[in-house]
């Protein structure tokens, strides 16, 4: 078979990791470098690469994060009272195959959405489906639904990530519908793993809900299997100031 009978046979079988370094691989085989059985190894590696690659972008997008984050670019010497064993061990993601949460909670402006979308773009590199929402348009999206009578599609939709990230949970009261929308949202979705993002301790949710009933059934689900993350300390907000000086962005 001549070369561009092969590349056409890769392009058929959409095997384009395989044909982007099929010269390359050939040469090194012409020049003694790769055997017969170690030229398909490679080539077979270079398609798996690709195929992660394509996965990776897609799990990514599909995730919606609002900041492109991972656990190492984050400067834990900001602030000192910040537990970087602890994230960097949700950065494992153990958490999401045990089926367990996390809850980062802490002043506004030290990190906690970062470190959340951190966590998640962690995920989507080993495989996991992730979905990032501030928690008000989630519940948004769903009061939306009962008006046009997709609610139980929309439910689907949010019950589906392996990983789901509320950002900004608990910053108001929940109305009636809100809490029964969260009760359903929290039921169905079973035992995949959330992450939350507040600015109050899970022992102050309870009396954001109407319905203590509600509240102990959907919180009961939360707090209890979730790891929980206290993060405190300076803003790093005032750093993204214009004309902030290098001083203070120490």
């Amino acid at each position: 078979m001549r070369a561009h009978q092969l590349e056409d046979s890769l392009r058929t079988l959409k095997l384009f990791g395989m044909l982007d370094t099929l010269g390359t691989r050939l040469a090194q085989a012409t020049a003694g470098e790769l055997g017969h059985v170690e030229l398909i190894q490679v080539l077979c590696a270079d398609e798996t690469a690709r195929r992660d690659a394509v996965g990776l972008d897609r799990r990514i997008k599909a995730a919606r994060f609002e900041q492109a984050a991972t656990v190492e670019d984050f400067d834990f010497s900001f602030n000192a009272k910040i537990p970087p064993a602890a994230i960097r061990d949700l950065a494992t993601t153990r958490f999401v195959e045990a089926g367990e949460s996390v809850i980062l909670h802490g002043p506004v402006g030290v990190g906690k959405s970062m470190i959340a979308q951190a966590l998640g773009h962690a995920a989507c590199r080993r495989g996991h489906t992730v979905a990032f929402t501030k928690t008000s348009r989630l519940l948004a999206d769903l009061a939306g639904g009962h008006a046009d009578r997709s609610w139980e599609t929309r439910l689907a939709r949010w019950a589906r990530p392996a990983l789901l990230i509320f950002d900004d949970f608990a910053m108001r009261d929940f109305t009636l519908a809100q809490s029964d929308d969260l009760y359903e949202l929290i039921t169905l979705r079973g035992a995949k793993s959330s992450i939350f993002t507040a600015n109050r301790q899970a022992s102050d949710w309870y009396s954001l809900f109407p319905n203590p009933v509600v509240a102990e059934s959907i919180l009961d689900r939360i707090v209890n299997s979730a790891h929980h993350i206290h993060m405190d300390g300076r803003s790093y907000r005032p750093n993204k100031r214009p004309g902030a000086t290098n001083d203070a962005k120490r």
